[in-house]
C-alpha cells in the first residue's frame, strides 16, 4: 500500500480560524481536507489515466481514501493505492487491452506508445489472463504480469501534479468552509 503524504503551510488561515473554538475549527479544516482529498483521487485518477492506457474503472478501485474526522480530532486524510492481492505489486497484461495474433499477445501499456507484441503468448482462463510458456513443453505455463496502480501511483511525475493540485485547492476548500460556516452562524 503506497500513501500520499500533503503537508500544508497554514500560517495564513491560522489567524482567521484563531477566533473560533476548537470544535469548530476542526470540524472547518476537517471539511476542507475531506473536500481536497476527494479531488487529489479524482486528479491521481485523471493523471494515471494520462500515461497509462487503463480503464478508470480499474483505477478507482484501488485507490481508497480516508477520510478526515473532527468528531474524534483525527483530522487526517490519506489517498492510498493499494494491490488487488495482498502481497502482489504487478498485475497481469489483460488489464491492457491485450488482443490476441498469431504470432502471440498484443498490449500496449502506456499511451504514448504503439502496441508490443508479446511473441507466442495467449490469453486463457476464459479471457482474463495472458499466459506464456516456460519451456518448449505445453505446460508449465506462466502468466504475464507487468506493473499495477501502487507503481503507477508512485511514478514522480504524476505524484507531483496530483501534489500541486491538492495543495492549490486546500486553501480555496478552507476559505469556502470558512464563508459556509460563517453564512450559517447568522
Amino acid at each position: 500500500m503506497i500513501a500520499l503524504d500533503i503537508r500544508s503551510d497554514l500560517r495564513r488561515v491560522d489567524q482567521q480560524l484563531a477566533a473560533l473554538q476548537s470544535g469548530v475549527r476542526d470540524r472547518v479544516i476537517g471539511a476542507a481536507l475531506n473536500k481536497t482529498i476527494a479531488k487529489g483521487k479524482s486528479e491521481m485518477s485523471r493523471q494515471i489515466r494520462s500515461e497509462f492506457n487503463i480503464k478508470a474503472g480499474d483505477v478507482n478501485a484501488q485507490l481508497r481514501v480516508r477520510r478526515a474526522s473532527a468528531q474524534n480530532g483525527n483530522l487526517l486524510a490519506t489517498l492510498q493505492a493499494f494491490g488487488r492481492r495482498r502481497g502482489q505489486r504487478s498485475r497481469n497484461v489483460m488489464l491492457f487491452r491485450a488482443r490476441q495474433t498469431r504470432q502471440g499477445v498484443t498490449v500496449q501499456i502506456k499511451k504514448s506508445g504503439g502496441r508490443k507484441l508479446i511473441a507466442h503468448a495467449f490469453i486463457g482462463n476464459n479471457g482474463r489472463t495472458v499466459f506464456i510458456r516456460e519451456g518448449s513443453a505445453r505446460l508449465p505455463i506462466k502468466p504475464v504480469e507487468t506493473i499495477d496502480v501502487p507503481q503507477m501511483f508512485n511514478t514522480r511525475r504524476i505524484n507531483a501534479a496530483v501534489v500541486k493540485k491538492m495543495q492549490r485547492e486546500f486553501s480555496i476548500e478552507l476559505d469556502r468552509a470558512f464563508s459556509a460556516l460563517a453564512r450559517r452562524a447568522q
